[in-house]
């Protein structure tokens, strides 16, 4: 089965959480201190979210994951890497 990326947001960063996940929890800490702008769709509360996640994680339900506004994706990046991707979205939307 194919899983097409889903079309839930028009945000630059979209991060698939879970609210008890220790590392979702510090990334959105971290973005939030970088002042790093995202939508956060709770993976738990959202089966077409958690099918997709599944899809890019060989079947596993791997937390954070985060999509792009350019189609590529990371599980579990580190904050940094996520702020230098949106700064070079944000630069060419603009």
């Amino acid at each position: 089965m194919v899983f097409v990326i889903p079309d839930m947001t028009n945000d630059l960063v979209t991060l698939y959480v879970t609210s008890w996940c220790p590392f979702c929890q510090r990334l959105i800490s971290a973005l939030d201190d970088a002042a790093v702008p995202y939508a956060a769709i709770d993976v738990d509360h959202d089966a077409e979210a958690a099918r997709w996640v599944e899809s890019v994680n060989n079947g596993n339900r791997v937390v954070p994951t985060v999509l792009y506004s350019d189609g590529t994706h990371a599980t579990n990046p580190p904050a940094k890497v996520v702020a230098r991707k949106y700064a070079r979205l944000a630069a060419t939307k603009a």
